[in-house]
């Protein structure tokens, strides 16, 4: 049972991390313009500088300083990891984890909202409904920080889900579309 937990909250945070397996990146890598795979190949770069690189050092961070058993959650956590870790003064070090922060989400709010207006054009063939979108959109975007991080860690994961279920299936249909095209690349 623990080896099963362990699992199932590796494989969330790993998906909610870097949402390989998702099938959102697919549809950044595809407003490419080329006709190769190497739009493909260039995003998945993206989960090893995310989840090997960027997790494993905040996470050994946490786990050198000892923050994790302090009973922090969120960012709280990796703030004071990284105040006690950083050779800087600990306003310094805050003020640098909160400025990655303020990127990584007004990026990932515009990324969001990028994948979801080319999946409702590709579903309605029309973009009259985008307008209602962007309200409901900016309406969960001011309704999200008030969430607590067990909430939002919940939705996440049921909406994650959500996304992977149709992209798997997807997947098992087009393995053989992407074998024989990435064989032709790499010829």
């Amino acid at each position: 049972g623990t080896m099963i937990m362990a699992m199932q909250k590796g494989i969330q945070r790993g998906i909610f991390s870097n949402e390989s397996g998702l099938g959102s990146a697919p549809i950044a890598a595809a407003a490419a313009q080329t006709k190769e795979l190497s739009a493909g190949l260039v995003s998945m770069t993206g989960t090893f500088i995310d989840t090997i690189v960027i997790c494993s050092m905040t996470g050994l961070s946490i786990v050198i300083t000892g923050t994790w058993n302090t009973g922090l959650e969120g960012v709280a956590i990796t703030t004071a990891a990284f105040q006690q870790g950083l050779p800087f003064p600990p306003v310094v070090a805050s003020f640098s984890l909160m400025l990655c922060l303020v990127f990584f989400a007004f990026t990932t709010i515009l990324g969001w909202d990028y994948y979801g207006e080319r999946c409702l054009e590709y579903l309605l063939k029309e973009t009259r409904q985008l307008q209602t979108y962007r309200w409901l959109y900016i309406i969960c975007v001011f309704i999200g920080p008030y969430m607590t991080v067990a909430a939002d860690g919940t939705l996440t994961d049921i909406f994650n889900a959500l996304m992977a279920f149709p992209n798997l299936i997807a997947l098992l249909a087009l393995n053989g579309v992407v074998r024989n095209e990435t064989k032709d690349y790499f010829k």
